[in-house]
C-alpha cells in the first residue's frame, strides 16, 4: 500500500500538538482527516464517504477517552487499525489488536509505526 491511497484521522486535543501530527503525516504523502474530540472523530468515521486506513488517537482525550472513542470507532468500523499516543505509554492498557506509540515521539518513529500497521 503507498503511503499516498492512505487516510489517517487523527484525533488530539491539544490544537499544536494536533497540527504538528498532522504536518509530518501530510509530509509522509499521507491523506489526514483531523478531530479535536471524540464527537468530531465518530462523526467523522459515520461518514460512509470518509475512506479511513488509521485511525490516531490521543489516549487522555477529555470527556470520552481514545479508549471510549476506540470501542465505538469500532462499533462503526470493526476492522478499522487504532493507533494511540499517550505521554504514558508504558502504562495504558490497550486492547491486543490495537498499537501504542509513546509520547514524545520522533518523526522517524511516527513514519515506522503508521508504516507497519498500515502494511
Amino acid at each position: 500500500m503507498s503511503a499516498n491511497a492512505s487516510t489517517i484521522l487523527v484525533v488530539e486535543d491539544d490544537d499544536i500538538v494536533r497540527m504538528l501530527i498532522v504536518d509530518v503525516l501530510e509530509e509522509l504523502e499521507f491523506t489526514v482527516l483531523e478531530a479535536e474530540d471524540g464527537g468530531k472523530a465518530l462523526a467523522i468515521l459515520a461518514d460512509s464517504g470518509n475512506a479511513i486506513d488509521l485511525m490516531m488517537t490521543d489516549h487522555g482525550l477529555p470527556g470520552m477517552d481514545g479508549r471510549e472513542l476506540s470501542q465505538r470507532a469500532r462499533q462503526l468500523r470493526p476492522a478499522l487499525p487504532i493507533l494511540f499516543a499517550s505521554g504514558y505509554a508504558e502504562t495504558i492498557d490497550v486492547p491486543s489488536d490495537m498499537q501504542v506509540i509513546g509520547k514524545p515521539f520522533s518523526i522517524d518513529q511516527l513514519r515506522d509505526k503508521v508504516k507497519s500497521i498500515l502494511k
